[in-house]
């Protein structure tokens, strides 16, 4: 199973990654918020995550790591 992590501090809330995951597992957090006042991205369902990569080469702020 693939672990994804998201910088928050890196990410600015974009959706890129919401918009691109094949799966629909990717959000924007409701309740955290950085210091720069964005909602950063997180997964809804980890369980669901095929590491395929796709949010991490769409974010443009290099915000997401995936390991397999």
């Amino acid at each position: 199973m693939a672990k994804i992590t998201v910088n928050d501090e890196y990410c600015k809330g974009c959706e890129m990654c919401v918009l691109f995951c094949p799966n629909k597992i990717m959000v924007l957090s409701k309740e955290k918020l950085n210091s720069k006042g964005y909602h950063p991205a997180e997964l809804s369902d980890e369980s669901k995550c095929t590491g395929c990569c796709i949010c991490a080469s769409m974010c443009p702020d290099i915000a997401i790591t995936v390991e397999n």
